[in-house]
C-alpha cells in the first residue's frame, strides 16, 4: 500500500536551505510514468548548485536528488516496460521531446525541451519519486543500492567526459578536481591503460588519488612535469581552465565536465592556437548511461561511498560544500 503522504527534503526560498516535509503528497504515476520507492539517492554537486541557486530556479520548491535506486511500486496507465517489484535507477535526464534534430540524431542531451530530475521535477531525496519509464535504468536485484547510486550521474558524466576527451591509448590524462565523478572516471581510464595525473584541493582527495594509482598528485592548480594528452576539469573553478590548457600537449583536448562553473578568466589565444580543443559536457544521453552500466558490470566498478541516513541530508550538503567528505555521498535508509 502506497501512503498518501511521504517525507521529503524540499528547497526553501532562501538559497542554501532545505526543509524536511513529513506530509508531502506522494506523487502518482501518470501515463508512461512509474512510481519508485527510494532505497538510496546519491548527493551530487549538481544538487548543491540547485540548493544554493547557482543554477536558475525552475520550481519555487523542489525535491533535489537525481542518483536514485529504488523499486517500482505503481505504474501509470501507459507504462509497461517494468513490472511491480523491478529495481530501477533514476538519473538527471528525465525527459526529452523525442522529435527535434538533437533527439533524432543521438544528441538528446542537447534537446531544448529536455527536463531534469530534481530541478524541473521532484527527485529522490524523498520516500517516493516518479519517472517516465523510458528514462529509467534497469538495476539488478542483487546490486548494492548505495554503491550503484553514484553511477547514475557521477559515473555517467565521467564516462561522457572521458569519451569527449579523446584520450589516446595508453595516454596521460590530467584530472582537475577529484570528487565523486573524477574518482569513477580515473578507474574507467585506468581500465583502458591510461595513466592519471591529478590536481585537486584537500589532502583527503589527494590521498584518494594516490590510492587510485595516479602517477602525479598535486594541489588544485599544480601540474606535473609531463604534459598530458587530454584533461578533464571536474572542479567548478573557471580559473583552472587556462591551467589545464597549459598542461595539455598541442593537439590535445580539455573537457569541462561540470554543469556550473565560475567565469573563465582572460587567457591568451596561444593556449588554443596550438590546436588544443576545449569541449564541454552537457548532461548525458541514455546511450551513455547504458554504456556505463555495461562497463560497470564488466569492471566491477564500485565507487567509494560514504553512506548517511536521509535525516542527515543538511549535514551532508554542508560536508560536500566544505569538501569534508571524499568519494561519493549517498543517502540511504529512511527510518
Amino acid at each position: 500500500m502506497v501512503p498518501e503522504t511521504m517525507r521529503a527534503w524540499v528547497t526553501e526560498s532562501v538559497p542554501g536551505s532545505l526543509r524536511l516535509r513529513v506530509d508531502e503528497p506522494t506523487p502518482r504515476p501518470l501515463g508512461d510514468e512509474v512510481l519508485v520507492r527510494v532505497e538510496a539517492c546519491g548527493l551530487c554537486r549538481t544538487d548543491l548548485h540547485v540548493i544554493d541557486r547557482e543554477l536558475p530556479k525552475h520550481l519555487s520548491h523542489v525535491v533535489p536528488g537525481h542518483q536514485v535506486v529504488g523499486t517500482v511500486v505503481q505504474r501509470g496507465a501507459g507504462a509497461g516496460r517494468f513490472v511491480l517489484g523491478d529495481r530501477v535507477g533514476v538519473a538527471w535526464l528525465r525527459s526529452t521531446c523525442g522529435r527535434c534534430d538533437a533527439c533524432r540524431t543521438g544528441a538528446e542531451n542537447l534537446c531544448l525541451l529536455s527536463s531534469y530530475t530534481g530541478w524541473d521535477a521532484n527527485g529522490g531525496f524523498a520516500e517516493y519519486t516518479v519517472v517516465p519509464e523510458a528514462f529509467a535504468y534497469p538495476i539488478a536485484g542483487t546490486a548494492d543500492a548505495a554503491g550503484t547510486a553514484p553511477l547514475l550521474c557521477a559515473g555517467i558524466i565521467g564516462y561522457r567526459a572521458l569519451e569527449r576527451a579523446a584520450l589516446p591509448d595508453g595516454g596521460l590524462l590530467g584530472i582537475f578536481g577529484f570528487g565523486s565523478s573524477a574518482g569513477i572516471t580515473a578507474r574507467l581510464a585506468a581500465a583502458r591503460g591510461a595513466r592519471i595525473a591529478v590536481s585537486t584541493r584537500g589532502e583527503s582527495n589527494r590521498r584518494r588519488a594516490r590510492a587510485a594509482g595516479a602517477v602525479f598528485v598535486g594541489d588544485a592548480a599544480e601540474v606535473g612535469p609531463d604534459e598530458v594528452d587530454s584533461a578533464i576539469v571536474f572542479a567548478p573553478a573557471g580559473e583552472l581552465v587556462p591551467v589545464a590548457l597549459r598542461a595539455t600537449k598541442p593537439g590535445g583536448t580539455v573537457v569541462l565536465a561540470g554543469i556550473h562553473m565560475s567565469d573563465l578568466p582572460p587567457m591568451p589565444y596561444r593556449l588554443l592556437f596550438d590546436e588544443r580543443d576545449l569541449r564541454t559536457v552537457t548532461a548525458n544521453t541514455r546511450a551513455d548511461g547504458a554504456a556505463l552500466f555495461r562497463l560497470a558490470a564488466t569492471l566491477d566498478l564500485a565507487p567509494e561511498v560514504t553512506v548517511l541516513p536521509f535525516s542527515r541530508l543538511p549535514d551532508a550538503v554542508g560536508d560536500l560544500r566544505a569538501g569534508r567528505l571524499g568519494g561519493s555521498i549517498v543517502l540511504s535508509a529512511w527510518s
